[in-house]
């Protein structure tokens, strides 16, 4: 077979297989947020949803955020990047690169228990968990988290406690905090996560 005939057939198979393999990867779940402060625009929040191969899902949250009022300033980008297989957490990583410098967490499961390693601003935790996690804060931008009392934080290395709240919502709280999460629908809508000087608010996307 000469050279330029079987370049045609290389050809003719991508234009034929390409829509086939396209077909079979599975689309991801894609939802999108902007970040306000008093009303302002200050940044966005992406969370996505990726389907692997089997039953493994890769989960992905990313926000960005830049703030300039007067005296206060705050510039803080993370990541978080979740693999689960059969609904539990096998291994999330957290990249943070903020104005006070660069940060990460990491929770691993190990075949029996999870090495838990978060250092974070004015935040560290090393330690284990021997109960499967099933549940994030990353999920959170996926399914109203009904029956659910802890949500896994992935920045922190420990549990949000989850209650009921007013608004078809949930309050998410630790450490004397707690943010408010509001579904419609079974779909999050909005965030109001708690600041000393003034409150984000998430709101979902068109």
């Amino acid at each position: 077979m000469s050279s330029k005939r079987l370049q045609r057939l290389l050809v003719l198979s991508t234009v034929v297989l390409a829509p086939l393999l396209a077909q079979g990867k599975p689309a991801a779940e894609i939802h999108r947020y902007a970040i306000e402060v008093a009303g302002l625009q200050v940044g966005t929040m992406t969370a996505t949803r990726q389907p692997q191969t089997g039953t493994d899902v890769l989960y992905t949250l990313v926000s960005d955020v830049q703030v300039n009022f007067l005296v206060y300033h705050l510039k803080v980008y993370y990541k978080v990047v979740n693999h689960v297989r059969n609904g539990q957490l096998l291994l999330s990583t957290v990249e943070a690169h903020t104005n006070q410098g660069k940060f990460a967490s990491r929770t691993e499961w190990k075949g029996e228990h999870y090495d838990i390693s978060a250092k974070q601003y004015k935040h560290q935790y090393h330690g284990t968990e021997t109960k499967p996690i099933t549940w994030t804060m990353t999920d959170l931008f996926f399914a109203e988290p009904v029956g659910r009392t802890a949500a896994y934080s992935e920045y922190f290395g420990d549990y949000f406690g989850l209650t009921p709240g007013d608004r078809n919502g949930f309050y998410a709280h630790r450490a004397g905090r707690a943010d408010e999460y509001r579904y419609v629908g079974g779909r999050l809508t909005t965030i109001i996560k708690k600041n000393p000087l003034k409150n984000f608010i998430i709101r979902r996307l068109p």
